[in-house]
């Protein structure tokens, strides 16, 4: 009776053992994605409401756009006239984005495969990076920027910036901002900016 008392003891210890060592690799794993979010409320007017998502590493080079507003990369044909890109329409249009991802350079199909139409609906848009490249291929192991930059209007731009690991554990990430230009009436465009390791 002790020995079947004593291999109890013994097993119970071994699967407490083995539930704590299976909980400490869960809390020890790397992140495998960032995920960033952001409440948009659709703004009135024109000059407004494009923004960008995009991965840079820690030179501050170009890595992956997660997402453009097809505004920006697109434009909007008029009166019969064919689309030009909206930034170049309308230069105030994402200007950090532009100029760091050498939009100029990049084919109608290269920034269709980033681009999406502005919401029609305010709400939480939701974006994620899987840790790969423009060609898919997974970045090497170290530090990135995340960036948001949304155009509240005309030349009211402000950017978030976020730095961070690929070899932290999931958790967020600390965000800072910069804003070229104050404009109360649409300074609500994005809020609740969030970038989350996972």
């Amino acid at each position: 009776m002790k020995q079947v008392k004593l291999i109890s003891v013994i097993l119970v210890a071994i699967l407490l053992s083995a539930v704590a060592v299976a909980q400490n690799a869960k809390k020890s794993k790397n992140a495998s994605s960032l995920e960033v979010t952001f409440n948009y409320q659709k703004q009135a007017g024109p000059g407004s409401n494009q923004y960008a998502v995009w991965i840079e590493n820690e030179k501050g080079e170009f890595v992956k756009t997660l997402f453009v507003t097809a505004y920006t990369s697109k434009g909007r044909a008029r009166n019969g006239e064919q689309a030009k890109r909206g930034y170049i329409v309308r230069p105030a249009c994402v200007p950090v984005w532009v100029k760091t991802s050498k939009a100029e350079e990049k084919t109608d199909q290269e920034l269709d495969a980033v681009t999406g139409a502005t919401p029609q609906a305010s709400g939480t848009q939701t974006f994620t990076w899987d840790f790969t490249d423009e060609q898919g291929k997974t970045v090497p192991k170290g530090t990135y920027r995340v960036k948001v930059e949304a155009t509240l209007i005309f030349d009211s731009d402000i950017v978030f910036t976020g730095t961070f690991s690929t070899k932290d554990k999931p958790g967020d990430v600390a965000l800072t901002s910069e804003l070229t230009k104050p404009d109360e009436q649409h300074k609500d465009m994005v809020t609740d900016v969030k970038a989350t390791l996972k």
